[in-house]
This record gives structure tokens, C-alpha cells and sequence, in this order.
């Protein structure tokens, strides 16, 4: 991971957090608590990125509003890219735009049916009542393998969710269902088509060579992609500056996000995050800067 044209990391705090999520996919927190929690731990601009639904920022705008802080909406696209699953976030979106909503639901379609799925397979291996356990705990329209992890917790299979993924949920083990994604493509051009701008969410934690990260960085691009999450809360410092270096070779613009999904589970907590690396331009630096009143709601 290592760069010898990194760049350095500035010591300031960062304000903006542009990854988040809230029960209505795979948090564990309602949008009001989650703008609550962010605006008591000094986040200035929020970002609600729920896999592959909404339903969430309306309340959360409103929550937003309340408490004085900017509420930038957005969502986390599941893609299919050569057989391996990438995180594409869209930010700054017009949630009720069609051409993206029709392709959402598509996506929460295939999770309802790769819910009901896992719980067919874990029942073979005796482990029974996967599916309504899982279904209990999820309180939005989403049921994730994080729910599944959560129930194979709670009824003592496993001690934490990373033995269930080893165990249970991981590729290769007896519940994993292969996903069934947008293309990269798609998910860029429905973001686009919602005005927003794509993110290529975690970079460091997908299992791609160098000569594949850059084969997908180079179809993003072609495809309108804008940025890439130079700053994660489950990246390690070394891989900020990493990418970074990425980022700036490739023309893109930098992101920032913790992937915060709530107290009891998160990489990193809300208000935490460093700043960009000295040298990466912002990619809220445009909203900041443009007029942003033709989506005063969602802006």
C-alpha cells in the first residue's frame, strides 16, 4: 500500500462525513439519531448513504434542519464488477429521481430474494429461523448478511459478527449467496441521472491486483465517475495516503467517510475521521461553491 508520492495528512478534524448508514438498510440507528449523534460529535456536513434505499433522508433532512447542520443526500450502490462486489456511493442526488429508484429496487428485489435464500441454506446446516431472526432485527425495507451475523450473535453460533461472515456468511461458506449487482455502469449513470456524483466507496478493502484497480478506476472515469473515498473509516492511515496519491494520478476528486453504522458497530465513530490529505480537492468543494437551490430540501 505503500506510495512514495504520498501525500502528507493534514492534523485537522475533518467536518464533512459522506458515508453513513441508518436502519433503514444495515445501521443500526434511526435517521433522527444518527443527525443527532453526528451533530453532537461536530460534523458540520452529513451524508446519509443507505445500500441501495432513500427512505431515510427525508427524515433525516428534517432532523438536519433542526439541528443546524447540512444534510447532503445519498445512497450506496451495490455493483458486480468481474465477479467482485464493489461499493459505488452516489452523493448530492435527487432521491425521487426515476431512472435511479427504478434500478434501486431492482437491487432490493435480489436482497429480498438472497434473504430468503441464506435462510434456506443455513437451515440445511440445522440453523433454524435465520431468515425471520434476521428479518426481525432489520427495521427498514433492506435484510443484509450484517442481520444474519447479527441473529447467528445473538442465538450463541458465534461469538461476533466476523466469526458468523468466516463461518457462515463469507464466500465459500455454507449461507454465502454470490450477489447479483448493477454493472458499474448502471450504478454511475443512475446516480448521474439524479444529478449527483459517484464515489468508488473503501477502495483499500476490495481484493483488487494494482493492474485491476486501475482497469476499474480507468471504466469509472469513462463511465462519469467523479471521486473516490480517499479518507474511510476502515482504511489505516497508510492507505489514506495511498490513495490520495491514487486519486490525484487519476484525476479524481477526494471523499471522505467514516461508513459509520451506528454504536454497537463501526469502523470508526461520527466526527473522528482525519482530514484530506494536503493536495486532494474536495468533492464537496463544487456544492460549496455552486448554487445549491435547486434542491433546497436535499442540498
Amino acid at each position: 500500500m505503500g506510495n512514495s508520492n504520498a501525500i502528507p495528512v493534514s492534523v485537522t478534524p475533518q467536518r464533512h462525513d459522506m458515508h453513513t448508514h441508518t436502519l433503514r438498510s444495515d445501521g443500526t440507528l434511526t435517521p433522527t439519531e444518527l443527525v443527532r449523534r453526528a451533530h453532537a460529535a461536530g460534523v458540520e456536513v452529513l451524508a446519509l448513504t443507505d445500500h441501495d434505499v432513500t427512505d431515510g433522508i427525508a427524515e433525516a433532512q428534517t432532523a438536519a434542519a433542526a439541528h443546524g447542520l447540512r444534510l447532503i443526500a445519498g445512497v450506496e450502490i451495490s455493483v458486480t464488477w468481474r465477479s467482485q462486489t464493489l461499493h459505488i456511493v452516489g452523493l448530492n442526488i435527487n432521491p425521487e429521481q426515476s431512472e435511479m429508484q427504478q434500478g434501486l429496487a431492482r437491487l432490493r428485489e435480489f436482497r429480498q430474494w438472497r434473504a430468503e435464500e441464506i435462510g434456506r441454506r443455513l437451515q440445511k446446516k440445522r440453523i433454524e429461523g435465520a431468515y425471520a431472526g434476521a428479518a426481525r432485527l432489520a427495521k427498514g425495507t433492506i435484510i443484509s448478511r450484517t442481520h444474519f451475523a447479527r441473529f447467528l450473535v445473538d442465538q450463541g453460533y458465534v461469538r461476533g459478527p466476523q466469526q458468523a461472515f468466516r463461518q457462515f456468511l463469507g464466500q465459500g461458506k455454507p449461507g454465502h449467496v454470490p450477489g447479483q449487482w448493477a454493472t458499474l455502469e448502471e450504478a454511475v449513470q443512475w446516480i448521474v441521472a439524479a444529478g449527483g456524483q459517484a464515489v468508488v466507496a473503501h477502495p483499500a478493502r476490495y481484493k483488487l491486483s494494482a493492474g485491476k484497480l486501475r482497469q476499474m478506476l480507468g471504466e469509472f472515469r469513462e463511465c462519469g465517475g467523479a471521486a473516490i473515498e480517499v479518507i474511510s473509516g476502515s482504511h489505516t492511515p497508510e492507505a489514506n495516503r495511498h490513495f490520495a496519491g491514487v486519486a490525484a494520478e487519476h484525476g479524481f476528486l477526494a471523499s471522505a467517510g467514516s461508513d459509520y453504522h451506528g454504536p454497537e458497530k463501526t469502523w470508526m465513530d461520527l466526527g473522528r475521521l482525519p482530514a484530506l490529505p494536503d493536495g486532494c480537492i474536495p468533492v464537496w468543494r463544487e456544492w460549496d461553491n455552486a448554487d445549491t437551490t435547486r434542491r433546497p430540501a436535499f442540498a
